[in-house]
């Protein structure tokens, strides 16, 4: 048994589908950790911007309920004890004027920002964002708050770093990270697996297929036990295999046909050769070895005609180009042809023709001829040989009937094989090849015709022919 093929680049099945459900594992969960990596982040943002909003909203009531500034600024640590994170900023100023009450650990310079207006309630929309050197964001927001009853208005200058959400956020990542190289891992591991036992139905096919040989072509594809998909395969399989059986089968008995029928005329070529030169002849003996050779020879000429025929209809290699054919007409020049031939066997035509065939004359002429001339040779002697032909908006039928004896359905079945003769015809001597009705079917297949056989009544042998009219003909 030959050594499995490589696989293709190094790389088997189960590797490449492996790789691909990996691949789109990879992306699929990259996708949903990107998601979600936004969707907390974009949480945590809102938190933030909440807490802010809610302190600066705290800032603006204490102010109200205090009398003046001057209270703020005795009571600074009151406001900066008020946000959260060491980081956050807190600025309180008059407007125009320096910052009363500062907290700004990090030195971050505010962005340009219009203060709310006293009274504007601080939303989602008034805030601002900027980042520090590190890459941390900053939310900020400027309002205006009354102080008291004495009409002193103060600017609130707050912002919210962001330092545990990204804190938060690293940590989120990592986790996302690892997971989804753990989920690629073992998606790839148990596909792996499964791809491993799935595809041993398939290793079975393959390993069953490697013993099919010219010397076994019996051999046949498993299909019990198999998934749908590769049962049609394995179907589709045995069903090649049945035509290449057919075909070795029908290739072998060619061959040793083709032997048969050439090893005749050589061995008779090679005997009357032979006996005349074992000694001196007269012209006239010369002469008539010399005839009889050439009748040997014009035998082989014909078998090789037909079966370079054969071959050129097999791979369509012939053009086929339709003419319009009256059927009485030309049925009438065949039967003139052979009645020399049949008044030999006292054998008579009766011919009834009418209408018109779309074909190549001269194929024509040599499938119609070819069956009458079968007719002759293996008809019953002193009998008639009938030949119909009709046509209708299908296309024309001809038909040859002779009275035969009773032939087999195994007999009719394998009339159209090449060098297919029946034992008596093979036992008595014909100037016929087995290549005769083949032609027949060579060209009627070159027609899109077809050619068949039957007994219409006991005693009697049909053989038809149905031609295509022009408009099912392809272009």
């Amino acid at each position: 048994m030959s050594p499995p093929a490589p696989a293709v680049g190094g790389w088997t099945l189960t590797t490449r589908v492996t790789a691909l459900f990996a691949l789109m594992t990879s992306l699929v969960v990259t996708g949903l950790g990107f998601y979600l990596d936004r969707s907390a982040g974009q949480a945590l943002s809102q938190r933030a911007d909440q807490a802010l909003i809610g302190r600066v909203e705290h800032f603006r009531n204490l102010m109200h309920d205090l009398y003046n500034v001057e209270q703020m600024e005795q009571r600074p640590a009151l406001f900066e004890s008020m946000m959260g994170n060491e980081q956050d900023v807190r600025i309180f100023r008059r407007q125009g004027e320096a910052p009363f009450i500062q907290s700004n650990p990090d030195h971050l310079t505010p962005p340009a920002m219009t203060p709310l207006p006293v009274g504007s309630p601080v939303s989602s929309a008034s805030l601002r964002t900027s980042q520090r050197a590190d890459g941390v964001r900053v939310r900020w927001v400027s309002a205006l708050a009354d102080v008291g009853k004495g009409g002193d208005t103060v600017e609130i200058i707050a912002a919210y770093v962001m330092v545990q959400e990204a804190r938060m956020m690293r940590s989120y990542r990592w986790r996302i990270a690892g997971a989804a190289a753990a989920a690629v891992v073992l998606t790839a591991l148990l596909g792996f697996l499964l791809l491993r036992r799935g595809l041993q139905p398939l290793e079975a096919m393959s390993r069953r297929a490697a013993q099919i040989t010219p010397d076994h072509l019996s051999a046949r594809l498993d299909q019990e036990g198999m998934p749908a998909e590769l049962r049609r395969v394995a179907l589709s399989f045995n069903a090649m295999l049945d035509r290449l059986e057919a075909g070795y089968a029908h290739l072998a008995q060619f061959s040793g046909d083709l032997a048969h029928e050439i090893r005749t005329p050589i061995n008779v070529l090679m005997g009357q050769s032979q006996v005349a030169l074992g000694q001196r002849r007269s012209p006239e003996e010369y002469e008539q070895v010399l005839e009889s050779n050439v009748e040997e020879l014009q035998r082989l000429s014909r078998i090789v005609e037909n079966i370079l025929f054969l071959a050129q209809a097999d791979h369509a290699a012939l053009a086929v180009e339709r003419s319009a054919l009256d059927l009485a007409e030309e049925l009438g020049r065949i039967t003139d042809y052979f009645e020399g031939i049949a008044d030999e066997r006292g054998m008579r035509f009766d011919v009834q023709a009418a209408g018109q065939c779309q074909a190549n004359l001269i194929m024509w002429r040599r499938a119609v001829s070819n069956l009458v001339i079968n007719a002759v040779r293996y008809g019953q002697a002193e009998s008639t040989i009938r030949i119909l032909a009709e046509s209708d908006g299908e296309g024309s039928r001809i038909m040859v009937e002779n009275r035969s004896e009773d032939v087999t359905a195994q007999a009719m079945a394998r009339m159209f094989d090449r060098f297919y003769r029946g034992d008596r015809s093979r036992s008595a001597f014909t100037e016929s090849n087995g290549l005769g009705l083949a032609i027949v079917k060579a060209i009627m297949a070159l027609h899109g015709g077809t050619a068949a056989v039957e007994c219409p009544a006991p005693g009697w042998i049909r053989f038809s022919l149905r031609f295509p009219s022009a408009a099912a003909v392809p272009p």
